[in-house]
């Protein structure tokens, strides 16, 4: 049985953000709003810089940092796992992770954004209580592509 750890990462982390977020581009890049070859030339100080406006939450399994999400409170999120890793509970333990940190965060309400033809990670964030809020917005960052606004507050414990 595989153990999850999940955790808040610091600046002086900064390289495991960096290869957990290249890693999403690579394998998913029609699904963030980044781009792989920009962001891999960032220098060390670019993604410590990062750490002053996003908190990175990551998940491992046996040791393997295999999911990232980063919460930045009013304007924006990102997430993804480990293609190899999917379906062994990492978005709930990051989630779960999130709601143990949300009185003291500031991340009470919850909010996301997914494509609108990602149908998979909309019925797994269904399953952790978001909801659709309003109608799809087009993307600032990818043309012709549309997202959905997602929503919930903290479980409570």
């Amino acid at each position: 049985m595989s153990r999850i750890k999940v955790e808040l990462l610091t600046a002086e982390q900064w390289a495991r953000a960096r290869e957990l977020r290249l890693a999403s581009l690579r394998d998913s890049a029609h699904a963030f709003g980044g781009n792989l070859e920009t962001e891999s030339v960032q220098s060390e100080s670019e993604w410590r810089a990062k750490f002053e406006n996003l908190n990175y939450v990551v998940a491992s399994v046996d040791g393997v940092d295999s999911a990232i999400m980063t919460v930045e409170n009013l304007k924006g999120d990102f997430g993804w796992s480990s293609p190899e890793y999917r379906g062994v509970g990492l978005l709930r333990a990051m989630f779960k992770f999130v709601d143990e940190n949300a009185q003291e965060k500031g991340w009470q309400r919850q909010g996301l954004g997914v494509w609108e033809d990602n149908y998979s990670a909309i019925a797994a964030y269904e399953k952790l209580d978001f909801v659709a809020m309003g109608e799809p917005k087009p993307s600032t960052r990818v043309a012709n592509k549309f997202y959905i606004r997602m929503i919930r507050d903290a479980a409570n414990l």
